[in-house]
């Protein structure tokens, strides 16, 4: 694609169309569900987060590409490798760890979503058996493919039920907030929170995190030179399934939305419908997180069969992958705080991936000097968005979390 530099295999690539859905059904994810909540933190102010957040991560989705191909004799095909290419060492291992901080964060608060969808379904009936053990009972479900199941190929299917689980879930939750609206006049709502601000765009940040897969999107297609483009649609889409569920949601319930956002309309069929669908999506979803995760360090540790044959190669894997699944559980046991889990994720790693390095790895890779004043100082902006977001987000989230648990906070048994 670009003169003098190295590309990859492209006769299998898929149409642009496909990339276009690919980043689609990995962005409409559980995320936006906490949108409104975001606006309850930041006000109507928080609404220029949001689309600023969407044209940041949609750019910083475009600047990647000049980088990826700035490898000394191959294309860069992973945030690793572009750290690597970039940084260095040091680089790629700083990279590495945000990243796994979303692929092993993100299963954490999928698990605590899953075991209190359930938990609230089942009020009233044998099955409320509190949280901590609906916790315990997915992670099991979740351990079984992740464990004997050594890569999760054609999984297609799961973005196609992610994407449609997340739009159905959005429509019931805009269509029964719209209904309960007479009957939430009194709400409070802020034009600007200041203070709220950075917990308000750690939220935003982890529903914009999709960038951890654009090197391997843009990697499928076959016409690459039409990766702005697609970015650009499928961010573009997403963003007008973002601001109609924050707004509506912070419009009728003002302060008091709750995070998951269904969980402040009135119960019902349908919005028994949407927890279904969203409990169903995290799960098949949480394997798939995992396998990425193990993958990547299984090929570090040289955890193959060539090196230890078929038996010692599944027994040290399922050793290893037991040991990260325990520790997932564990977590989500120890913190069963989704909103709480979903603004530490968005601060601290989130924030990393899709505003911070996306710019260091285009100016170190691409050239600073040959910028024009316009975009640096445009990527400047994004690096002070992205380091407020960083660093007093994650300060925010800590301080909350820390608060819970000093309430007195009793777990559900």
């Amino acid at each position: 694609m670009y003169k003098g530099v190295y590309d990859i295999d492209r006769s299998n690539g898929g149409s642009s169309f496909n990339g276009y859905y690919n980043l689609v059904c990995l962005t409409l994810g559980t995320g936006m569900l906490g949108l409104p909540s975001a606006l309850s933190q930041g006000g109507w102010g928080a609404v220029a987060l949001i689309i600023g957040a969407l044209i940041m991560s949609t750019y910083g989705g475009v600047i990647l590409q000049p980088a990826m191909y700035r490898g000394k004799n191959r294309r860069l095909n992973s945030y690793k490798e572009l750290g690597n290419e970039a940084f260095g060492k040091v680089g790629g291992w700083l990279s590495f760890f945000f990243i796994a901080w979303v692929i092993l964060g993100t299963p954490v608060l999928y698990l605590v979503l899953a075991a209190q969808n359930l938990n609230q379904l089942c009020a009233g009936t044998p099955g409320e058996i509190g949280t901590v053990v609906w916790t315990i009972i997915f992670a099991v479900i979740v351990a079984i493919p992740y464990i004997f199941i050594k890569t999760m190929n054609n999984i297609a299917w799961v973005s196609a039920f992610g994407m449609v689980a997340m739009i159905v879930t959005i429509l019931i939750t805009v269509v029964l907030t719209g209904i309960d609206a007479p009957n939430q006049l009194d709400n409070h709502h802020d034009n600007v929170v200041w203070e709220g601000f950075p917990i308000a765009l750690s939220t935003i940040a982890f529903s914009a995190g999709s960038n951890t897969v654009y090197t391997n999107v843009e990697g499928s297609m076959k016409k690459p030179k039409n990766w702005p483009k697609v970015v650009i649609a499928s961010l573009g889409t997403c963003s007008v399934f973002y601001l109609l569920l924050a707004i509506s949601g912070y419009y009728v319930y003002g302060v008091n939305v709750l995070n998951p956002s269904y969980n402040s309309t009135p119960d019902g069929p349908a919005r028994t419908v949407a927890i279904i669908l969203v409990t169903i999506n995290v799960i098949v979803s949480c394997p798939i997180l995992l396998v990425s995760f193990a993958l990547e360090v299984e090929d570090m540790l040289n955890i193959n069969v060539e090196k230890w044959g078929k038996t010692k190669e599944f027994i040290i894997r399922a050793v290893f992958r037991t040991s990260v699944m325990v520790f997932v559980t564990a977590v989500g046991i120890l913190i069963p705080f989704f909103g709480l889990l979903m603004s530490l994720i968005g601060a601290f790693a989130n924030s990393s991936i899709v505003f911070i390095l996306p710019v260091l790895f285009y100016w170190k890779l691409t050239g600073f000097r040959n910028k024009n004043p316009i975009e640096l100082a445009w990527n400047f902006l994004i690096l002070v968005f992205g380091l407020v977001a960083m660093i007093f987000g994650t300060w925010a989230a800590v301080e909350d979390l820390v608060a819970e648990f000093k309430n007195g906070y009793e777990y559900n048994l």
